[in-house]
């Protein structure tokens, strides 16, 4: 079975940082594509990020690209985003993604549970 355990979140001001977590199992982790993606209340689903499965690539969104950093540890099944300089409009809740796509269409085989992020002063 397919477990992907978000955490990290937590409510920061804005200019803050937090790095969330997503420990994987029930697959092949080091041999998957992964990535990261958003829904603030009220909207739709956004995708932020995706990693190859050896972390030698990553794509952003455009809103996101040079504030967050996507990373991974295949040795423990763990998937990574680094959030710097955040914003208000950051705020979401954040969940990782099994296969994610690079780029939208957004296209997944799972997700977990997903973790708060709340970004106010």
């Amino acid at each position: 079975e397919v477990q992907l355990v978000e955490s990290g979140g937590g409510l920061v001001q804005p200019g803050g940082s937090l790095r969330l977590s997503c420990v994987a199992s029930g697959f092949t982790f080091s041999s998957t594509r992964m990535g990261w993606v958003r829904q603030a209340a009220g909207k739709e689903l956004e995708w932020v990020s995706t990693i190859n499965s050896g972390g030698s690539t990553s794509v952003y969104e455009d809103s996101v690209k040079g504030r967050f950093t996507i990373s991974r540890d295949n040795a423990k099944n763990t998937l990574y985003l680094q959030l710097n300089s955040l914003k208000t409009e950051d705020t979401a809740t954040y969940y990782c993604a099994k296969g994610l796509t690079y780029y939208n269409p957004i296209n997944y085989d799972a997700k977990g549970q997903g973790t708060q992020v709340t970004v106010s002063s």
